[in-house]
């Protein structure tokens, strides 16, 4: 079973009307990118896996959406919207931004009246201060409701979002203070790659994806030869960021790894153990089976 854990609901429902699309030239070091996206575009890429994990991003009220829905309450019922669409393939992760009162009220009713199974938080993006006091009730909330929750983690082009609020070892202390929550450090914490995967391996419910890796391929190579050399590779989630970029683009780039490394000579990473990546079960692994 290949299990895409990070895609972001579209921003639209139906088509994209053309006076609402937006290009991005940011994100993708290759070429601009279209962040405006429909259900059926989401369905018509997620074609190649079979579970996709999916969310939006709740936003305080001085700052613009990322992708979508900004407001939690709206973001949720979204993201609700389009598991309804499929919900044997699309699992929910909600999101609330911690800093507001409402946000433990929210994840109640994301979880009990919405269904949505895990929590979306990027402390950067969100501005809020990860190891903050509204932060830590919200992830024992999400502890206390076996919500796996998955973090922004690495840079961003974003101009006023704090890269030190993304920082892979600020997961460190998280893990420490809650034992059991399970969490998915995104993006292989570019550009700290050793700090993510040195948490990884200390923590039994740490884990990391893999998403949009491939756009910037020494760093992409350097995680996947770190994670081999630190022995994480099975703690490592098949991901793709989108619409950043696509599940085919991501799972293409794992199996041509190979090529990179014969062109320039460097050491290897076994093709099973990347291959290992795309067939992971990580959903039994985030108790989401």
């Amino acid at each position: 079973m290949i299990v895409d854990v990070h895609t972001h609901v579209p921003s639209h429902v139906n088509a994209v009307p053309p006076e609402e699309e937006i290009l991005e030239t940011k994100m993708r070091p290759d070429r601009p990118l279209r962040i405006t996206s429909s259900h059926d575009d989401f369905f018509k890429a997620m074609a190649p896996v079979d579970r996709v994990i999916s969310f939006g991003i709740a936003m305080p009220p001085d700052r613009p959406a990322v992708i979508g829905e900004k407001e939690a309450r709206k973001v949720n019922d979204a993201t609700a919207a389009l598991v309804a669409r499929a919900p044997d393939k699309v699992i929910g992760f909600m999101s609330v931004q911690p800093d507001l009162p409402d946000a433990l009220e929210e994840m109640e009713r994301a979880h009990a009246d919405l269904g949505l199974r895990g929590l979306k938080l990027g402390p950067n993006y969100q501005d809020f201060d990860p190891l903050g006091k509204n932060a830590r009730r919200v992830y024992a909330k999400a502890q206390e409701l076996k919500l796996p929750v998955l973090f922004h983690q690495g840079t961003s082009p974003i101009r006023d979002a704090p890269i030190r609020y993304a920082h892979p070892l600020l997961m460190d202390e998280i893990a420490i203070l809650f034992p059991e929550l399970r969490i998915v450090m995104a993006h292989l914490g570019h550009p700290w790659l050793e700090d993510c995967l040195v948490v990884v391996r200390k923590h039994p419910n740490v884990y990391a994806d893999i998403s949009a890796r491939f756009l910037r391929p020494w760093s992409f190579y350097n995680g996947m030869r770190y994670a081999y050399e630190w022995g994480v590779m099975d703690k490592l989630f098949f991901g793709s960021d989108y619409p950043i970029t696509m599940p085919q683009e991501d799972m293409d780039a794992l199996r041509h790894l190979k090529d990179f490394t014969g062109q320039y000579h460097l050491p290897e990473v076994p093709q099973e153990l990347l291959e290992g990546i795309i067939q992971r079960d990580s959903l039994a692994l985030l108790g989401l089976s």
